[in-house]
C-alpha cells in the first residue's frame, strides 16, 4: 500500500469507488436482472403517510375536542389574540381608527402621518447610537414614501411589529426553560432542528387548514419560522454568563427568580439582542412567502411582479424590503451594542426628551394633516419610480450579453452540473442508504450512522429517492461553488481591513435580501432550469462562507502568529500553515450554515423549474395537500439534519486535533 494511502483514506477511496461503479452501472443492472427495485423503492413497501396526515389534520380541525372546547376553539382564540394587536397597528400606521363598518364608518382619528413615522424611526436610531444611524434609518423609510411603497411597507411593518415581539419573547421563555430543565432542552433540540430545516412551504398548508387564509395564518407561519434562533441563542447566552457573577448573586442571597431576571438576563442582554436581530431578519425574509397565504404588503407586490415578470416593479418592491431590513437590522444591532446610560432626572419631558418630541410631532402632524393632506399622506404627484430603469437595464443586459451568458451556462451545465446530476441520480436507493450510514458512522460514530440510515430510509420508503438525489446534487454543487468563492473573499476581508469593510458590507446586504428577490434577475438573465436555481442558491448562501472565514482568521491567537514570525515564516506560510489550520473549525461552521441556507433556498427555486423535493413541497402547497407537503418537507429536513451533524462532527474532531 502506498504511504499516502492510510487506512482512513483507503476507506473513503473504496466508498467512492463502489458508489461510482454502482451509479454508473445501476441502469444496466436493472435491465440485465429485470429488477426495478434496484433503482426504485418497491411501491408495495412504500409508506402511505400522505393520506394519513391529511386525514389527521381534517379530524383535528373538524372533530377533535378537549374537555369543554374543541380544537377549532383553540385556533380561534390564538387567532383573536394575534389579530387584535395586528389590527390596532394597521389602524395606527395605515387605516386610521374607525367607528362603524362599510359606508357608514366614521373616522375617529387618522393614522400616523408618514412624517411622524419617519421621524419616529430616526429617533430610535438616535437613541440606539448616534445621528449617523438616525440619518440612515430615517432615509431608508423616506425612500418608502418617495418611491410609492408606503402603504405596502406599513402593512409589512405591522406584521413585523407583531411577529418579532411574539417570536423574541416566546423564544426567550423557551430558552430559559431549556436552561433550567435539562429534559426540556433535550426535548426541544429535535423540535428546533425540524423548525429550522423543514421548508416553510411544508407547514404553510397545515397552517392554512388550521387558521384559514389571511394575515393571521401568515403571522403564525412567520413566528414559527423566526423563533428557533432566539431559543438557541438564549440557551447559549445564559450558559455563557461567567460563574463568578452567579456566585456573587448567590452570596448576596438572591432567589432563583432574582438570579434569572436581575443577573443572568441582564448579563446576557447583548447576546440576546443578537437573537432579536435574527428574529427581525427572518420575519422580513418571510414576507414574500407569507404573502402566499394572505399577508399582503411588500411581499405580495414582489410575488405579483414575479408572476407577471414585471422586473421593474419586483426589484423596486424588493429594494423596499431590503431597505426596511437594513434599517431594522442596524437599529437592533445598535441596541445590542448600546451601553448603559445614567437616567436623567426631572419631569417626564426632561427625562424622556426624544419620546416627548416624537409624540408632539405625531399629534401635530395628525392635526395639520386634516387641513394639509400632504402632511398626512405623501403626495402622489411627488412620487418617483425606478421600475422603468430596472426593466430597461435588464433588457439592455439581455440584448448585449445574451450570447455570453448562454456560453457560460452551457459550459457549467456540461462540465459540472450534468455529470454530478448523473452521478447522484444513478445511485441505487439501497446502496445510498448504506453509504450514508457508513459515511456518517466514520465521521460521527455508530449512533449517527444509524440515525442517518433511518432518515435516508424514510426518504426512500416515501417514494422520494430520485427527488432527494436531485436536491442533494443541486445543494452540493451550490455549496461547493459558494465555498470556493466565499473562503477566498473571507481571507481577503481578514487580511485587508479596508477591503474587508466593503466585502462584509456587501455580505450584509446579501443577507438582508429576501430569498425571492434573487429569482427575479436570475430568471430574466438565465431563464428557468437547474443553472438558474444554482446561481440563486449560490448568491443566497454565500454570506456565511465569507463571514465565518473572515471571523475564523481574525480570531487566531496573536501569540500563535508571533511564534510563526519568530520561526522565520513568511506571510504566505503564516496564512497557510498557522491561520487556516487554526480557523478550520470556523470554516466548517461556515460550511454548515451555507448548506442550511442552500437547502432552504432550493425549495423556493422550485419556481424556476427544478425537479427536486422543493418542487414536491411547492406542488403540495398549490394543491393544499398537507400530507404530501409534510412528507416532502420532512425529507428536506432529514437531509439538512444529516448534513448538519456531519459538519459539526468534523468541526468537533478538528477542534480536538488542534487542542482548542
Amino acid at each position: 500500500m502506498p504511504r499516502w494511502l492510510t487506512a482512513g483514506r483507503a476507506f473513503w477511496v473504496a466508498l467512492f469507488a463502489v458508489t461510482w461503479a454502482l451509479s454508473t452501472w445501476s441502469f444496466q443492472l436493472y435491465k440485465a436482472l429485470d429488477a426495478r427495485w434496484i433503482i426504485r423503492f418497491p411501491k408495495k413497501w412504500q409508506l402511505e403517510l400522505d393520506g394519513a396526515i391529511s386525514d389527521f389534520l381534517a379530524w383535528l380541525v373538524e372533530d377533535a375536542s378537549f374537555y369543554f372546547f374543541s380544537f377549532k376553539d383553540v385556533t380561534r382564540a390564538i387567532a383573536a389574540l394575534i389579530e387584535a394587536p395586528y389590527q390596532f397597528l394597521r389602524n395606527l400606521l395605515i387605516e386610521g381608527f374607525l367607528s362603524g363598518y362599510g359606508d357608514t364608518a366614521v373616522q375617529l382619528a387618522p393614522s400616523l402621518s408618514w412624517i411622524a413615522v419617519v421621524i419616529c424611526i430616526a429617533a430610535i436610531g438616535l437613541y440606539a447610537r448616534d445621528w449617523a444611524l438616525a440619518a440612515l434609518v430615517g432615509c431608508c423609510f423616506l425612500y418608502l414614501a418617495i418611491f410609492g411603497q408606503w402603504h405596502s411597507a406599513m402593512i409589512t411593518l405591522a406584521s413585523v411589529l407583531i411577529a418579532v415581539p411574539i417570536g423574541a419573547v416566546g423564544g426567550l421563555f423557551l430558552g430559559i426553560a431549556a436552561y433550567r430543565h435539562r429534559w426540556i432542552d433535550i426535548a426541544l433540540r429535535p423540535l428546533l432542528d425540524l423548525m429550522q430545516t423543514v421548508p416553510v412551504f411544508a407547514y404553510l398548508v397545515p397552517i392554512l387548514i388550521l387558521f384559514g387564509f389571511g394575515p393571521v395564518a401568515a403571522l403564525v407561519a412567520t413566528i414559527i419560522y423566526a423563533m428557533p434562533p432566539m431559543v438557541r441563542i438564549t440557551i447559549v447566552a445564559l450558559r455563557s454568563v461567567p460563574d463568578e457573577i452567579l456566585e456573587a448573586g448567590r452570596m448576596a442571597g438572591c432567589t432563583r427568580r432574582q438570579i434569572m431576571w436581575k443577573i443572568l438576563v441582564p448579563s446576557a442582554t447583548p447576546t440576546l439582542m443578537v437573537g432579536v436581530n435574527q428574529v427581525i431578519m427572518l420575519s422580513l425574509n418571510m414576507v414574500i412567502i407569507a404573502s402566499m397565504i394572505g399577508a399582503g404588503g411588500l411581499g405580495f407586490d414582489v410575488l405579483a411582479s414575479l408572476r407577471r415578470l414585471d422586473i421593474g416593479g419586483g426589484i423596486e418592491a424588493g429594494l423596499a424590503i431590503v431597505l426596511m431590513a437594513i434599517a431594522l437590522d442596524r437599529a437592533s444591532q445598535a441596541f445590542s451594542e448600546r451601553k448603559y446610560r445614567i437616567r436623567k432626572t426631572g419631569n417626564l419631558i426632561q427625562r424622556y426628551p426624544l419620546i416627548s418630541a416624537v409624540l408632539l410631532i405625531a399629534v401635530a402632524t395628525m392635526i395639520l394633516g386634516r387641513f394639509i393632506p400632504a402632511i398626512q399622506t405623501y403626495p402622489d404627484a411627488l412620487t418617483l419610480t425606478t421600475g422603468p430603469f430596472w426593466a430597461g437595464a435588464m433588457e439592455w443586459i439581455n440584448v448585449n450579453f445574451f450570447d455570453t451568458f448562454e456560453a457560460i451556462k452551457l459550459v457549467i451545465l456540461q462540465g459540472l452540473l450534468l455529470p454530478v446530476k448523473k452521478f447522484f441520480t444513478g445511485i441505487p436507493w439501497a446502496w445510498g442508504i448504506i453509504a450514508t450510514g457508513l459515511m456518517a458512522g466514520r465521521i460521527g460514530g455508530w449512533k449517527l450512522g444509524i440515525v442517518a440510515m433511518l432518515m435516508m430510509g424514510f426518504i426512500a420508503a416515501s417514494g422520494l429517492w430520485g427527488k432527494a438525489m436531485v436536491t442533494i446534487y443541486l445543494c452540493g454543487v451550490s455549496v461547493l461553488i459558494a465555498t470556493v468563492i466565499g473562503i477566498p473573499l473571507g481571507i481577503w476581508a481578514a487580511e485587508r481591513p479596508k477591503a474587508g469593510k466593503v466585502i462584509l458590507g456587501f455580505m450584509d446586504t446579501l443577507q438582508t435580501l429576501p430569498s425571492f428577490v434573487y429569482l427575479i434577475p436570475v430568471i430574466m438573465l438565465f431563464r428557468v432550469g437547474d443553472f438558474s436555481a444554482m446561481i440563486a442558491v449560490v448568491l443566497y448562501a454565500l454570506a456565511p462562507a465569507v463571514r465565518y472565514a473572515a471571523h475564523g482568521l481574525a480570531d487566531v491567537p496573536e501569540q500563535m502568529i508571533e511564534a510563526g514570525h519568530m520561526a522565520g515564516c513568511t506571510k504566505r506560510q503564516i496564512l497557510w500553515r498557522i491561520k487556516l489550520p487554526l480557523a478550520t473549525p470556523q470554516l466548517l461552521l461556515g460550511l454548515n450554515q451555507t448548506t442550511m441556507l442552500a437547502l432552504s433556498m432550493l425549495v423556493i427555486t422550485a419556481l424556476v423549474g427544478t425537479r427536486d423535493l422543493g418542487q414536491e413541497v411547492y406542488i403540495a402547497l398549490t394543491k393544499a395537500n398537507a400530507g404530501k407537503g409534510i412528507v416532502a418537507g420532512l425529507s428536506v429536513a432529514f437531509i439538512a439534519i444529516i448534513a448538519d451533524r456531519l459538519v459539526n462532527a468534523l468541526a468537533l474532531g478538528q477542534r480536538k486535533r488542534l487542542g482548542l
